[in-house]
């Protein structure tokens, strides 16, 4: 018995230092991306409106085709600053499905403002057969990781560049990225410069699409971060009140006493 555990021992000893290597060469191959100054991480962190409504452009002209946001309405975008007409007027650009016609096929309607953003693809099944047997992410909740996470789309999207000497995909179609993992992947560059067509003038460069479609999916993430941030610094005045006035009374009570 004891040699049993012994060797079960030994193996597990064994284990944990062949993961400990390879966790040391991923971080030795792995570069450090740029950490950037977002404004929705921190304690008082809110959203740049702005900024949400032109990655909202972005995510429609760039990733829509492919990435769906299955849990965001189209009501949720007054959130991000748009009035109800304008959201109307979004919406019936798009169709969703109505159920079936009478010969059984499927039957589409211009969407309202209480409908979901329709999914690119009706199905996983066909999902996969468009995508190399791979279904792409949902967005709704991909940039749950605030800062980390923010950090990490903005460096995937800036990543695409020329492979180095001698470097081989391991599968067909995949494409060199510098950030991530084992530097390829199978999505091409999404952004092109002045591929979307900015309200305001403001310049359209690559960069600047990565940092407005990343603060898109964080705010996709965390639609009601301003709400949550504004309840939660009114408690603590609250608290830090209740904390001050409790204190007072207890000398005036006490006062009397030695």
């Amino acid at each position: 018995m004891m040699k049993i555990v012994k060797n079960i021992w030994l193996l597990v000893c064994m284990m944990l230092m062949l993961s400990s290597v390879s966790m040391a060469c991923y971080a030795k191959d792995k570069p450090a991306y740029k950490q950037y100054p977002w404004s929705f991480t921190g304690l008082f962190g809110t959203y740049d409106l702005p900024s949400v409504q032109r990655g909202y452009l972005v995510y429609r002209k760039a990733c829509a085709s492919c990435h769906s946001v299955q849990y965001m309405r189209y009501a949720d975008l007054q959130q991000m600053g748009l009035t109800l007409d304008q959201i109307d007027k979004i919406a019936k650009t798009d169709q969703v499905l109505d159920g079936k016609d009478a010969s059984g096929k499927d039957r589409y309607r211009p969407a309202t403002v209480v409908d979901y953003l329709p999914a690119p693809y009706s199905n996983q099944l066909m999902a996969k057969s468009v995508n190399a047997g791979k279904v792409p992410l949902d967005f709704s909740r991909y940039g749950q990781g605030l800062r980390k996470q923010a950090d990490y789309i903005m460096a995937i999207l800036m990543g695409y560049q020329n492979p180095p000497a001698g470097f081989k995909p391991d599968q067909e179609g995949m494409v060199y990225n510098r950030y991530f993992p084992n530097h390829q992947i199978a999505m091409r560059s999404p952004l092109i410069k002045d591929g979307v067509k900015y309200p305001g003038g403001t310049p359209a460069t690559i960069e600047q699409q990565a940092k407005d479609v990343t603060t898109f999916l964080s705010w996709t993430a965390h639609p009601h971060l301003i709400e949550r941030h504004r309840i939660g610094i009114m408690v603590m005045i609250y608290l830090a009140f209740i904390a001050i006035l409790t204190l007072l009374v207890k000398r005036k009570v006490w006062s009397n006493v030695k």
